[in-house]
C-alpha cells in the first residue's frame, strides 16, 4: 500500500496556496515535509495538517492559535486533548464572529439608510 506523497508544486496546487504561503507554514513549523536534497515531499501527516491549517484560517483563527492546537497532538495528548481545546477555542471564535456580524449588520443598515436618503434627494 502506497501512501500519498506530494512534491512542493503539487502541494501548492492541491491546496490552492502560493509557494510563499507554503514556505511560511514550514518556516513557522506548522509543516515539516520530508526532504530529499532540495526537494520537499508532503505525506499524509502534512496533508492532514494543511487541511486543518486552512480550515482554521477560514474560521478566523490565527496561525499561532493553530500552531498551539497542532502541538497538543504532537506532544502525545492526541485527539482528546485537542478536542477540549478545540471546543473552547471554537466557542470563543463563534462569539467573535457573531459580534463582527452584528457590527456589519449595523454598518449595512446605516449605509443603506444614507444611500436611500441621498437617492430620494
Amino acid at each position: 500500500m502506497s501512501e500519498e506523497r506530494l512534491d512542493f508544486k503539487a502541494m501548492c496546487a492541491r491546496f490552492d496556496v502560493t509557494p510563499r504561503t507554503l514556505r511560511h507554514y514550514e518556516y513557522i513549523e506548522l509543516l515539516a515535509p520530508e526532504r530529499e536534497g532540495r526537494a520537499r515531499f508532503y505525506g499524509p501527516r502534512e496533508l492532514a495538517r494543511m487541511t486543518l491549517i486552512l480550515r482554521g484560517r477560514r474560521f478566523g483563527f490565527s496561525l499561532e492559535e493553530i500552531r498551539q492546537w497542532l502541538e497538543i497532538y504532537d506532544r502525545g495528548e492526541g485527539w482528546e486533548g485537542q478536542r477540549e481545546i478545540w471546543i473552547a477555542k471554537a466557542d470563543e471564535q463563534l462569539d467573535e464572529l457573531r459580534t463582527r456580524r452584528d457590527e456589519l449588520d449595523e454598518i449595512i443598515a446605516e449605509l443603506k439608510t444614507l444611500r436611500d436618503e441621498t437617492a430620494a434627494g
